[in-house]
């Protein structure tokens, strides 16, 4: 990676909407709906009807993604009949990629007219009360990097995309929250549903004891490595933000209980809950309609 994309703003308007247009001569479908599958989530993938498939390697200018358990494709096609491109891997920071080429794909999605950004992620339980398996719905953020000076929208500002001083107060679409809310009573998961606080930190390491406490001090219910950029970006854009957290672990708030959590573990219990996870997705889209 170059010095100067370090220091770069971000994508140019012109770039994000070249990329678009290759893509539109790719795949016949004009989604209204963008879904990112976290670690581990990528499965819904596998339910789109009539797919386009296009590996992120054979799109220019656009970031590939190096996670196990992210293939790094998206998907265009049908989903509960809502069109829909899916994000089968997202990007991070950890991976060396500055915090604005991380949310490119976004920028694109509203490029391609998607008004809907369906973000899911795997985190750290770190309110007591969770459990391991639990869904949050995210009802707000604390952005970590923002805070520390690393916002997703530093740089200078474009306003085709998007406001320079941005409110960030109403991220996550209260209407939303409730349909999913709905959507999981109805399908029996109301017991382990949550409600709560996402906090996004850098990675690649997870939380010591000490970073766990203070995170909860801070009032983060749950903590991961993702989601947070996407949404301020989806929401300098306009777009109606809506996110669901996959407690894959919980973490350690007491050094004689400190357990060590792996990546490996994270993405085994994707693949435990992901019925559950498709499931509570599709009832989703079926409900927006």
């Amino acid at each position: 990676m170059t010095d100067s994309e370090n220091t770069q703003a971000g994508p140019s308007y012109e770039e994000v909407h070249e990329i678009a247009k290759t893509l539109e001569g790719k795949t016949k479908y004009r989604p209204k709906l963008g879904i990112v599958c976290g670690s581990g989530l990528g499965g819904l993938g596998d339910l789109v009807e009539e797919a386009d498939i296009i590996p992120y390697d054979e799109i220019p200018h656009f970031p590939v993604s190096t996670v196990p358990g992210h293939m790094g494709k998206l998907v265009f096609g049908k989903l509960k009949g809502q069109i829909v491109v899916l994000m089968r891997g997202r990007l991070h920071c950890y991976e060396g990629y500055p915090m604005w080429k991380t949310t490119i794909p976004i920028r694109v999605m509203k490029a391609l007219g998607v008004e809907t950004l369906f973000l899911t992620n795997a985190a750290g339980g770190i309110n007591p009360e969770f459990n391991t398996g639990d869904i949050m719905i995210i009802r707000d953020h604390i952005d970590f990097a923002g805070l520390s000076g690393e916002c997703v929208l530093r740089g200078a500002n474009d306003d085709r995309f998007g406001p320079r001083f941005l409110a960030t107060v109403g991220t996550w679409d209260d209407a939303m929250n409730e349909l999913a809310e709905k959507a999981a009573k109805e399908l029996g998961l109301g017991d382990i549903l949550r409600r709560g606080v996402y906090v996004m930190i850098g990675g690649p390491t997870f939380e010591t004891v000490a970073e766990s406490r203070l995170l909860k001090n801070f009032g983060a219910d749950a903590v991961g490595m993702s989601t947070v950029a996407e949404a301020v970006v989806g929401r300098h854009m306009g777009m109606k933000v809506f996110g669901i957290s996959l407690i894959t672990d919980k973490c350690c708030l007491d050094y004689t209980t400190a357990k060590v959590t792996t990546h490996e573990e994270v993405l085994a219990i994707g693949q435990k809950r992901a019925k559950d996870l498709q499931s509570l997705a599709l009832k989703i889209l079926e409900l927006m309609q």
